[in-house]
C-alpha cells in the first residue's frame, strides 16, 4: 500500500519535545528527513539514524541523516536492537499507528534504551470530534492522509496512549495536545458533552479529549521496583 507522500515539512511540536541533551537519535518513519534536518540545527554534533519502510524516501533522508535505511522495523531481529543500545532517543512521528504491533515494538525499545534515554512520539487522536461525528452518521471512509489515513492499523486515545507506554515499561514525563483552529467543531462539542453525561462520565474531560488532533509525548523508562535514585 502506498505510504504517505514524502514532504519537507517537520512537526515543530515533536521537535520541541526532543531533549537537546540527546546525542544519538533514531527516527522510525523518517520520510524525507525533515525532522532530522531541524534536529541537526539544534544538536549539530548528534548522530541521527533514520529508518523508513519506503525505500523511495531514503535517498532524500540521507541529505540530513548520518545514516538512513529502508526496512520494516517490526521485522528487525534482536541483534538490530542490541546494536542500537547507545541510542538515547527513539522518535516515532505519526508512526506507531501504522504498525501491526506497536506494543511489542515499544517493549523491545525499552529493553535496550539507556536509563537516561527517552522515546518521543506524535500520535493521532481517535477521540477527535470529527471522528465521533463521522461515526455517528456511518461515514467511516479511509482517506489518503489524516485521521482516516488508509495506512493506519491502530487507533489510540489519550487514555490508551498512556496505557500503551505504561504497558511497555515507560512513564510519560511530558506531553501536550495539538489543537488547531477548527470552527466547525463548535456546534458539535456540546453534543459530545451530552453524550458523555449519558454514559455516566465527566463531560468536561470528554470534551477536552475530543479537541486534540494529535498528542505529542515524551516517555522515559519506568523505574524498576527495588531500585533507588542516585
Amino acid at each position: 500500500m502506498q505510504q504517505t507522500p514524502a514532504h519537507d515539512e517537520h512537526n515543530p511540536d515533536l521537535l520541541k519535545i526532543i531533549p537537546t541533551s540527546c546525542r544519538s537519535l533514531i527516527e522510525v518513519g523518517c520520510s524525507a528527513g525533515a525532522l532530522a534536518r531541524e534536529v541537526k540545527k539544534l544538536i549539530p554534533a548528534c548522530n541521527y539514524f533514520g529508518i523508513d519502510i519506503d525505500e523511495t524516501y531514503i535517498g532524500l533522508a540521507r541529505r540530513y541523516c548520518d545514516e538512513a535505511m529502508a526496512f520494516d522495523i517490526e521485522q528487525a531481529e534482536d541483534h538490530f536492537f542490541a546494536a542500537q543500545s547507545d541510542r538515547d532517543c527513539w522518535i516515532f512521528g505519526d508512526t506507531l499507528e501504522h504498525l501491526v504491533d506497536p506494543w511489542r515494538l515499544l517493549r523491545r525499545v525499552r529493553e535496550v534504551l539507556p536509563a537516561h534515554g527517552c522515546v518521543v512520539a506524535c500520535i493521532p487522536n481517535a477521540q477527535h470530534w470529527s471522528v465521533i461525528a463521522k461515526l455517528s452518521i456511518g461515514d467511516f471512509r479511509y482517506q489518503d492522509s489524516g485521521l482516516f489515513d488508509k495506512t493506519h492499523l491502530r487507533w489510540f486515545t489519550r487514555q490508551t496512549i498512556i496505557e500503551l507506554f505504561t504497558g511497555a515499561g515507560f512513564v510519560i514525563s511530558e506531553g501536550f495536545p495539538r489543537i488547531f483552529n477548527e470552527p466547525s467543531r463548535e456546534k458539535l462539542i456540546p453534543i459530545i458533552g451530552e453524550l458523555a453525561k449519558a454514559c455516566g462520565v465527566d463531560a468536561k474531560i470528554s470534551i477536552n479529549d475530543a479537541l486534540p488532533l494529535q498528542y505529542v509525548i515524551r516517555a522515559v523508562p519506568a523505574q524498576e521496583r527495588g531500585s533507588t535514585s542516585k
